[in-house]
């Protein structure tokens, strides 16, 4: 607690701790985010249209003889979307002004962010093919490798906001900031589905 004197015969003046960011959705990073959103969306609408794209007009010879499996990819959506609860549960902590649980969500979403990068490394090693093999392989690197960077810069803000949590930032009028990074670990969750989807599952659909 700040003590400003004044001038002599003044009454002394006991200032707080200025709060940090703005209450609830009035902060100006909603607009930011939703942009982004909105522009990072169509970039992956333009890949998965090409991967339909050359499917479709290719006469079957567009997908590599082996379909792809789910034995790495099936188990990483699923932590990838645990991520997501966890980011979702930290962010109903910080509503309610808990650090403990704001802290502990944003570092399950790290920890299960981080989870989901290795097995995706870890599927990447396995694959017959590289990048420049076929049209396939350019498709599949590009569109789960610009995922993976999303991921990655996702992991970051979440990091961030678990440094400013654990330094006391928020609380439960004021935690902007969390909702804000929350949307985007949820928009990076939904965009791997689609991935998920089109990569993995439509190929065994004929």
């Amino acid at each position: 607690m700040a003590d400003l004197s004044l001038r002599p015969g003044e009454e002394h003046m006991h200032i707080g701790p200025l709060p940090v960011g703005s209450a609830g959705r009035k902060s100006s990073g909603w607009f930011g985010m939703i942009t982004l959103i909105a522009t990072e969306a169509s970039l992956f609408l333009y890949l998965l249209f090409s991967y339909f794209y050359f499917a479709i007009w290719s006469n079957g010879a567009f997908l590599p003889d082996a379909l792809p499996k789910f034995e790495l990819s099936g188990p990483d959506t699923m932590i990838l979307l645990l991520s997501s609860v966890a980011v979702w549960w930290g962010e109903k902590g910080a509503r309610k002004g808990s650090r403990l649980q704001l802290s502990l969500g944003l570092f399950g979403g790290i920890v299960l962010g981080a989870v989901f990068v290795g097995v995706q490394l870890l599927e990447w090693a396995g694959k017959p093919y590289r990048f420049s093999s076929s049209p396939y392989s350019s498709l599949y690197f590009t569109i789960t490798g610009f995922h993976l960077a999303h991921v990655v810069v996702g992991m970051l803000v979440l990091l961030v906001l678990l440094v400013w949590s654990l330094l006391g930032y928020f609380d439960a009028k004021r935690h902007a900031p969390v909702a804000i990074g929350a949307v985007y670990w949820h928009f990076v969750d939904a965009v791997w589905l689609a991935v998920f989807f089109t990569i993995y599952v439509t190929p065994h659909l004929g």
